[in-house]
């Protein structure tokens, strides 16, 4: 007698056949108790029972870490300290089944940056937590390294009873300062946890906060405590781009002027943002013999601290040029090129240099006439840069320089000046590229909102060449607020404004 096959399943044969000599299984023997001993023994729980709590078990480990997963990827696409501190706060108050909270930044070694940073508190909030001493608050603990400083959890009684044991079984009278604080701002538990990388040993503590009397589950606490050993390393990594990016920032702004020169008929003012991987952007206004005054602008090619170093030698090269010979642009230009060509063959730059006539006349003491009975007229020269906008009540438009190559780019660099003579009341912005590649768009698209943005600025504030900078970023770059623009963090060009503004 053949054995019968097996049902076609959507069409398809299955792979193997039931044997005809494949006998079922016994089922399992059923657990047996006896009553002749007044401890009855049990077996073991056996069969479907069994299996589905196994199942659920590794459901919710799956589960887990799935989770752990999602929250690490979405820390490490945060781009730099602030971004994953604020990550880590929110991921961790999911964990932990809170609504609120906040993060300490205070790194053992001293260094800094130290911050506070909040979720669901205001800064008057943080202000009140502030107020109440440290030793009293669980992540004060954590901080001064009290002798109960693990972390754990902190529930705070109602008055006239003492807090009862944390979540590692201390107790701890509660601060009236605390009390007071926690009823204004409406939280009665919290859960702090410290922050320790392994390289960079304690850099702070967290605490999230409860609206009422709770404390998070064991499983909450197993994966916060993952979670938390993983953000500490990658917030030590950000803390060490972020010092290293302050201490780049520091180095090129001790570089460039300290303060602009007072000339009379001529207000000056100067915007220097530096990208984050710091830039070789700068700017510069001298005053030279005679009354007369120099502007610069010029960007090295590159970034990090070679940039930063081969625009201060650049810069000061220029200063030294300009005294010797700043009544002709070109040769201060050329010099620079020769300079740059001999001592870094392997970097080019672009440099503008506009050297403006003392007030009344030309250099040399010959006058035309007593001060402010004319304009000053500019002689200026370009290396491949970004030409100057003339901007004024009656006219805003491009001073056309002569094209150029920048400096370093050709075995003898020389190109004509222009000469422009600016009206009481215009401005000369001069700028570097970074503002034009920072809008994200072509560099037509660029120019052309970048003459919007100055033929837009009120009339009220084209008397300040301050607040005509400030207006321009504002215009020209996405996400400006108030006080200037919210610069992309990952943004990598340097940007340079210098106006001068002539009475």
């Amino acid at each position: 007698m053949s054995a019968p096959h097996l049902p076609k399943v959507a069409g398809i044969d299955p792979a193997v056949t039931a044997s005809p000599h494949t006998v079922a299984p016994t089922p399992p023997p059923t657990a047996v108790s006896t009553s002749t001993s007044p401890r009855a023994v049990h077996a073991p729980a056996q069969g479907p029972a069994a299996s589905s709590v196994i199942q659920d078990r590794l459901a919710g480990m799956v589960s887990d870490l799935t989770t752990l997963h999602e929250l690490t990827e979405r820390l490490a696409r945060a781009s730099d300290l602030t971004a994953s501190l604020q990550e880590f706060l929110r991921a961790g108050a999911a964990l932990v089944g809170a609504r609120r909270g906040l993060i300490v930044l205070e790194p053992s070694d001293g260094l800094g940056p130290t911050t506070t940073i909040g979720l669901g508190l205001g800064h008057a909030d943080l202000g009140h937590i502030e107020t109440v001493p440290r030793s009293a608050t669980s992540y004060g603990r954590i901080l001064d390294g009290l002798p109960d400083a693990n972390g754990g959890s902190e529930v705070l009684p109602e008055p006239g009873t003492t807090a009862g044991a944390g979540g590692d079984g201390y107790a701890t009278p509660v601060d009236p300062r605390h009390r007071e604080v926690a009823a204004r701002l409406g939280y009665a538990a919290s859960y702090a946890l410290p922050l320790t990388a392994e390289a960079t040993g304690r850099l702070g503590a967290a605490v999230w906060l409860y609206d009422e009397q709770a404390e998070p589950s064991d499983r909450q606490r197993d994966l916060a405590g993952l979670y938390v050993r993983h953000a500490a390393e990658h917030l030590a990594r950000m803390l060490e781009v972020e010092r290293a990016r302050s201490s780049l920032a520091t180095v090129a702004e001790e570089l460039l002027p300290s303060r602009l020169p007072r000339i009379p008929g001529v207000q000056l003012a100067a915007r220097h943002h530096t990208g984050p991987h710091g830039g070789g952007d700068w700017y510069d206004a001298l005053p030279l013999p005679e009354g007369a005054l120099g502007l610069a602008v010029g960007s090295v090619t590159g970034s990090g601290p070679s940039a930063v170093a081969a625009m201060g030698r650049l810069r000061a090269s220029l200063r030294a040029y300009a005294v010797m010979e700043g009544e002709d642009p070109v040769a201060v230009l050329s010099d620079l090129e020769l300079l740059l060509r001999l001592t870094e063959p392997a970097r080019s730059a672009t440099a503008l240099f506009a050297y403006c006539e003392p007030a009344g006349g030309q250099a040399g003491g010959q006058t035309g006439g007593p001060a402010g009975s004319r304009g000053r007229k500019l002689i200026l020269a370009g290396a491949g840069h970004t030409p100057p906008l003339l901007i004024g009540e009656r006219r805003t438009e491009y001073v056309e320089t002569t094209l150029s190559a920048p400096l370093g780019m050709l075995s003898c660099w020389e190109a004509p000046s222009v000469e422009i003579e600016p009206a009481p009341g215009e401005t000369v912005l001069l700028y570097t590229d970074g503002l034009l590649r920072r809008t994200g768009d072509p560099m037509d698209r660029a120019y052309a909102r970048l003459h919007a943005a100055a033929a837009g600025i009120p009339r009220s504030a084209r008397e300040d060449p301050a607040a005509i900078c400030d207006h321009i970023l504002r215009t020209v770059l996405p996400d400006g607020d108030g006080d200037g623009p919210a610069l992309p963090a990952d943004a990598s060009e340097d940007i340079v404004l210098l106006a001068a503004r002539f009475e």
